[in-house]
């Protein structure tokens, strides 16, 4: 039997014991409510995961090639965004 791998996004929910100030919590809570609580952090969790996948791509490009401009950094977010956003996933992390 294989072990599923999913994509930043994917798969079926799994319940996760999370800390947060409460200062936070409460600020979340006043933004979306009680129900979408859970989505709102997954969504936050999942942005910062892609953010780190541009990041370790870039960081790799530039071992390899030299310094990236701030202007080709953004063009570079953009790009990932599009091509991502039109398979409609991420790769795994990991």
């Amino acid at each position: 039997m294989s072990e599923t791998t999913y994509s930043i996004g994917e798969g079926p929910a799994t319940r996760v014991s999370l800390s947060l100030p409460e200062g936070t919590a409460e600020a979340i809570r006043s933004r979306v409510g009680k129900r979408e609580f859970s989505a709102f952090i997954a969504a936050a969790v999942e942005r910062e995961l892609r953010g780190q996948v541009l990041d370790e791509y870039l960081a790799d490009y530039e071992s390899r090639k030299g310094p990236v401009s701030e202007q080709a950094r953004l063009r570079a977010r953009q790009v990932f965004d599009e091509v991502f956003a039109e398979e409609d996933q991420w790769p795994a992390v990991g």
